[in-house]
């Protein structure tokens, strides 16, 4: 008996739902391990190297050393995670070799026990995508099978390091390209994001609780200026890019030895630190947290940490970029919420989440890790400020290597389909004693 059509479609579509679902299951699991581990060795060096109050002095010495390793045993570790990943999938099929998961972790490590200013969200979206590469190479996959299973590794790691499952899923197919949903790896990303933010929690990864009160200070034109605090997170955003990609170009032009790099970069990190202290250095965190419980921040703290970060990734360091860019957006807010007689935490919160949807081109992610951190009732404020500050950033981003696939504008020229280093090198070209300006 031949069996209908629409019969054969579904037990391919159930299949196919059920072979992905324990896929991304074993993903989120392993990267869920991997990431435990690496949280557990990052508290336990960043409390160790706080005994020590110019613990940042041997910056050149682990920023030297991570030089050498990356140049000879995982070249792919070398700046920030995310970014790795995101080019190996566009241009190697998701094709990352094991090595780049030890290595990524130990420079990361080491960058941030020295003062480096670098984000923990890098070494976790290369541990999953390393790890989905791996299976991927054991299952031997086809590219487009591999490219989804890598994609998951992303979900995973950005869920299970910053604990919140939804927005990781989102960032994972949402951070390819600008524009675009991956709705064909929406299952297992989700799947891979809840199982990995899961077995965080079972490991004893703690996260901090964010209490705000986003009814105080509210009056009829408040959202005026949560959109006008939009539009200078968007302007922050795109400063932080610019900022990265001069540094990247200046450290290019530079002709010397590349062990002198690290020697420059650390040198910088000890200058910053002796002249201005350790609230821009590390990850930051107890800075953020601090604006959240009501300490008042300095007002250039922000661009101090955008120096910082540009300069320990491109001299040296090695981690993401995603941390700084909470800081960035959190210290900014809340020197808008003091300069305006609002409440400092309340547009600490919203910036926090702005400048990542404008900088790494994944605003309905950054809305969605806004509610995830900071409860539902800031999901109209950061939704708005988000959504502006992604367009106000322009064809650019802190992923390079990112596709673009809409135009931000109708009136703009230009041509989607590339990715966004290869627009921006087009404009240099056709202006090449301008500086760029927000498209």
């Amino acid at each position: 008996m031949v069996q209908p059509k629409y019969l054969k479609e579904e037990k391919i579509i159930f299949y196919d739902v059920v072979r992905w679902f324990f896929l991304a299951t074993i993903i989120g699991l392993g990267s869920g391990l991997l990431v435990s581990f690496f949280i557990k060795l990052l508290d336990w060096g960043t409390a160790y190297s706080q005994n020590f109050s110019k613990y940042f002095w041997i910056a050149p010495v682990f920023f030297i050393t991570n030089i050498v390793l990356i140049k000879y045993l995982a070249p792919d570790a070398e700046g920030h995670g995310t970014e790795k990943v995101i080019e190996a999938i566009h241009k190697r099929a998701g094709r990352i070799r094991v090595a780049v998961i030890p290595i990524k972790l130990i420079t990361t490590l080491l960058t941030l026990f020295s003062g480096g200013s670098v984000g923990k969200e890098g070494p976790s979206a290369q541990m999953g995508g390393g790890l989905s590469s791996l299976l991927a190479d054991i299952l031997k996959f086809n590219d487009e099978d591999r490219k989804k299973l890598v994609i998951c590794g992303i979900s995973a790691g950005f869920a299970a390091i910053f604990g919140t499952p939804i927005s990781g899923a989102v960032f994972g197919i949402e951070v390819l390209f600008v524009g675009v949903l991956l709705y064909d790896v929406l299952l297992p990303s989700f799947v891979a994001g809840i199982t990995a933010f899961y077995i965080t929690h079972l490991m004893g990864v703690t996260r901090t609780d964010y209490h705000i009160d986003f009814t105080a200070g509210i009056n009829e034109f408040f959202i005026l200026k949560v959109a006008l605090a939009g539009v200078a997170f968007g302007i922050c955003a795109f400063l932080f890019i610019e900022v990265m990609n001069r540094t990247e170009a200046l450290t290019n032009k530079i002709k010397i030895h590349f062990l002198l790099k690290g020697l420059i970069g650390g040198s910088i990190i000890i200058l910053i630190g002796s002249l201005f202290g350790t609230e821009a250095l590390g990850l930051g965190t107890s800075t953020v947290t601090g604006i959240f419980n009501g300490v008042k921040i300095v007002w250039y703290l922000f661009f101090l940490k955008i120096i910082v970060t540009s300069v320990t990734l491109n001299f040296g360091g090695s981690g993401g970029v995603v941390t700084p860019i909470f800081f960035v957006g959190a210290t900014l807010g809340a020197l808008i919420g003091q300069l305006t007689g609002n409440d400092p935490a309340l547009f600490a919160a919203i910036g926090l989440v702005a400048v990542l949807g404008g900088t790494t081109n994944a605003p309905i992610a950054a809305c969605i890790m806004g509610i995830e951190l900071f409860g539902a009732a800031i999901a109209p404020y950061a939704s708005l400020a988000c959504i502006i500050s992604f367009f106000i950033t322009g064809n650019r981003s802190i992923y390079p290597t990112q596709i673009l696939a809409l135009k931000k504008a109708s009136h703009l020229t230009t041509v989607i389909g590339r990715q966004i280093k290869m627009l921006d090198k087009e404009v240099k070209e056709e202006n090449p004693n301008e500086n760029n300006t927000p498209s």
